[in-house]
């Protein structure tokens, strides 16, 4: 295709938006992409080809979803902004393996969605420029539910990015780096300038790439359990872990039982969870479920 016909330039994404009519809905997130190079990197770290499917979230205007079709060999949007939808089947005309759904990903049965749309492909990615204030509700969504993805592309908030990619010990480790970790091996790709955006957003952004694990990153006796245990112990991060765990499971008499506990576990009482890593929390959460504090809970 030529330059003219690309949807992401600044031209002709105004000039499509004035056509249409549209107005940006602050409510949805609405920040659509105007910079080639920066697509680019973000359609080159999935790793598509022919053979290969791309799901994406939030295609706007087309301008991802566009340089998706030019590299996969099958393409799904949801897009949950009706208004959107003529847009989207005008730009999009010249691609019949692209297929565009109206509706909220939260909501879809994407295990459904996935034997529909994706039964002939070699391996499907998620692509998108995510909304930033559906961020984690989406990841945590995809990752969860455990679809046969092979990786998560997403243009996200660059703080929530490298809360993502954190390893122990920092200021931005915490139950959601464990989470992602858990799922999928995080890598960033690049930060990218508030320039690139039509309206640009107030904060910086960034491409993470999330290579989904085939198992999870440790092995647990009870999953529910295991992150139970990740989230109580960074309910107040200044508190060490013992104390935050004696509020979440015990009852205020016979709380020394917590100590030998995490003795037994190899953790030392007076760490925070921070400096944790994801194979101690497996060894803590087995421990206590052993010890029948899934039914202590205050």
């Amino acid at each position: 295709m030529s330059i003219r016909e690309e949807v992401s330039t600044p031209r002709r994404t105004k000039e499509i938006i004035q056509r249409h009519g549209f107005s940006f809905k602050k409510s949805l997130g609405q920040n659509f992409l105007i910079d080639q190079n920066i697509l680019g990197k973000i359609v080159a770290a999935a790793g598509l080809d022919d053979t290969k499917g791309a799901l994406e979230i939030g295609p706007g205007i087309g301008a991802l979803t566009e340089k998706l079709a030019q590299e996969a060999g099958k393409v799904t949007a949801v897009e949950i902004d009706q208004r959107l939808l003529p847009i989207l089947e005008e730009v999009l005309e010249p691609y019949s393996h692209v297929n565009v759904i109206h509706g909220d990903v939260l909501k879809l049965d994407l295990q459904a969605l996935f034997a529909a749309e994706f039964g002939g492909v070699n391996g499907v990615s998620v692509v998108a420029n995510l909304p930033y204030y559906v961020t984690t509700p989406i990841l945590m969504k995809l990752l969860e539910e455990k679809l046969p993805l092979e990786h998560i592309v997403v243009m996200i908030q660059k703080e929530v990015a490298e809360r993502m990619a954190a390893a122990p010990g920092g200021k931005d480790y915490g139950s959601l780096s464990i989470a992602v970790q858990y799922y999928s091996v995080p890598e960033l790709i690049c930060t990218v300038p508030h320039s690139v955006f039509i309206p640009q957003p107030n904060v910086e952004s960034a491409v993470i790439r999330l290579t989904v694990r085939k198992t999870p990153a440790v092995a647990v006796k009870d999953e529910a359990f295991f992150f139970e245990v990740v989230q109580a112990s960074f309910a107040q991060r200044r508190k060490t872990i013992s104390n935050n765990l004696k509020s979440r499971f015990f009852p205020k008499e016979g709380r020394e039982r917590l100590e030998n506990l995490l003795e037994e576990a190899g953790i030392q009482s007076s760490r925070r969870a921070e400096t944790l890593s994801l194979d101690e929390f497996a060894k803590l959460s087995d421990t206590l479920l052993d010890a029948g504090l899934k039914e202590l809970r205050v």
